[in-house]
């Protein structure tokens, strides 16, 4: 390694201060001090972190991505040097999590005053979203996401990975025949989530390979949730993750129908990805390592 680890908070100055005089007056370091930390960071490196001119700085892309690992860095220094001189590095700080909104209010809310209660000095900022992972660039610490790895740059680890099951009321249930193979359950399908509504949606019927048109006529929405409330209330037979039938299926507001056509296993996958394994700062893995304590449960 050529550059200099002192090095790293000067540049991390830099960039949140958004200048080199800025980061002078926090720092307590002349001007030319901290210019020539940056001119010797980005010799040894080989690249360029920032424009620079007489008026304004900007961080380049290869800054931007050393700037997200020098924040991870300095994590790591920091518990290193707390548990070198005999104490307890508890976590601390802010996470920032993309979620779906389904998996936050179904699964992970309820255990929120516990993640506290555990780490009363981790603050989480927790986005609602079904894109998270295009917010990981700059936005968000970590993402869970619907399906398993999607990057061979980010870490991936499987929160929650299981079948669909096809589900409708009971009075819908007790008023028509749920029996038979592709051709009858179709007729019944009326909702299903977004991710679902294939053209060639594959399925078995007793246990032969075959496929499911739900791509035409049926109404789609990007929530298991909410199609799990319409069929509640009527509307018809939906295909749904396990995971959000649990409560639903034990008290009887919902029952399974057509369970001779099944879905392959793990059609329903839920992961926790993030751009680093090595440097994961004590904040973030305790809370990964909490979402998949919770997602055990179910």
């Amino acid at each position: 390694m050529k550059w200099k680890i002192d090095d790293i908070p000067v540049f991390v100055a830099i960039v949140e201060q958004g200048g080199i005089s800025a980061a002078s007056d926090v720092l307590g370091q002349p001007k030319s001090t901290v210019s020539t930390t940056l001119t010797r960071l980005e010799h040894a490196l080989g690249l360029r972190l920032v424009e620079r001119n007489s008026r304004n700085l900007r961080v380049t892309e290869e800054g931007e991505v050393f700037y997200r690992k020098a924040l991870l860095i300095l994590d790591q220094v920091r518990e290193a040097d707390a548990t070198a001189a005999g104490m307890s590095a508890e976590p601390s700080g802010r996470v920032v999590a993309a979620m779906p909104p389904a998996f936050t209010q179904e699964v992970v809310a309820p255990h929120i005053a516990e993640f506290q209660i555990r780490f009363p000095d981790v603050s989480l900022d927790l986005v609602l979203t079904t894109q998270g992972i295009e917010l990981l660039r700059d936005q968000v610490d970590l993402a869970v996401v619907v399906g398993p790895k999607v990057d061979s740059d980010l870490i991936s680890r499987v929160l929650v990975a299981g079948p669909l099951a096809w589900v409708t009321s009971p009075s819908y249930a007790s008023t028509h025949d749920l029996r038979g193979g592709i051709d009858q359950i179709r007729s019944h399908i009326r909702i299903c989530e977004k991710r679902y509504g294939r053209a060639r949606m594959p399925v078995r019927v007793d246990g032969v390979q075959t496929q499911i048109d739900l791509s035409t006529g049926v109404s789609h929405v990007n929530s298991p949730l909410v199609a799990r409330e319409a069929v509640v209330n009527g509307a018809g037979v939906s295909a749904l993750p396990r995971l959000y039938l649990r409560e639903s299926l034990a008290s009887g507001r919902l029952v399974e129908a057509f369970k001779n056509v099944t879905f392959d296993l793990d059609a329903s996958v839920l992961s926790v990805v993030y751009p680093h394994r090595r440097l994961l700062s004590p904040r973030l893995r305790v809370f990964v390592d909490f979402l998949e304590e919770i997602c055990r449960q179910r």
